[in-house]
């Protein structure tokens, strides 16, 4: 008797197993049918069901015509679900196996925003954010022509700028807790690898400001001159200014033109 419960328990449990909705779906027939049907699902906003339907297409039909498609949007619709893991995979296989496919920049151009849409707090690790700007730059640099590239580009700057938005965070926490040199490496890395973004001017004024705490006048005045030169009616350049002596105002406006005024100066040496 416990043996016969026991046998029904179980094909209860496979009957409950083989209706769940997590299962793969393995709907047999024709790639355009099943392509069609998660195409449909996808419509739906059934981003789950389409990603498997689309890897049916092929796995059921390898060598048709919709396999490699299906393959990309299998991924597109892992992208959808914001299930990224899954997509920047299914994209790296994509990339591998069809490297001159006329749709591989869009592949580049979905995996770089699969790392673009997990870009966290600033104050967090931004593991993402340089994953995004890595995959962005590869789509950039192979191809320049492509109709995603110019978004890519834009993107790009807005990661550029979280990421040094991140050392400027940093530097800031060092230098109100006067460990001027741990500040000092920071505003340093944000003139140095992101000197076209938001942060810059005011990485310059806190160098100048760091430079001044630890007694380095002529180097705080070299920095304000960059500072100057490049952003002259900044509010950090007032700032910097305002904190210069008369003496080393006097050097900035008469000495000025022996100072080598680019960004790349300051790593000179």
């Amino acid at each position: 008797m416990p043996s016969k419960i026991l046998l029904s328990l179980f094909a209860l449990l496979i009957l409950a197993a083989c209706g769940s909705d997590d299962d793969v779906v393995r709907t047999e027939g024709n790639a355009d049918v099943l392509y069609n049907k998660a195409a449909a699902a996808l419509d739906d906003k059934r981003y789950g069901e389409a990603t498997q339907l689309f890897e049916e297409v092929e796995r059921q039909h390898p060598y048709s015509q919709w396999a490699t498609q299906s393959q990309l949007m299998a991924a597109y619709a892992a992208y959808q679900g914001q299930r990224y893991d899954e997509a920047v995979l299914a994209l790296d296989r994509f990339v591998q196996l069809h490297p001159g496919n006329k749709d591989v920049d869009y592949a580049h151009y979905l995996r770089a925003l699969s790392f673009y849409e997990q870009i966290s707090d600033v104050r967090r690790d931004q593991e993402m954010t340089k994953q995004a700007v890595e995959s962005f730059d590869v789509l950039i640099r192979r191809f320049p022509d492509s109709r995603y590239t110019r978004d890519a580009k834009l993107k790009q700057d807005l990661t550029l700028d979280h990421l040094a938005g991140k050392e400027m965070e940093v530097g800031r926490y060092y230098l109100e807790r006067a460990n001027v040199g741990a500040a000092i490496n920071r505003f340093r890395v944000v003139v140095r690898d992101y000197q076209t973004t938001t942060h810059a001017p005011e990485a310059l004024h806190r160098l100048v400001e760091a430079y001044l705490i630890v007694g380095l006048k002529d180097e705080a005045v070299r920095v304000a001159a960059v500072l100057g030169h490049n952003y002259p009616g900044s509010k950090w350049y007032k700032r910097s200014y305002g904190l210069l002596d008369p003496k080393q105002r006097k050097q900035l406006q008469e000495e000025g033109g022996w100072i080598d005024r680019t960004m790349d100066s300051l790593f000179k040496g």
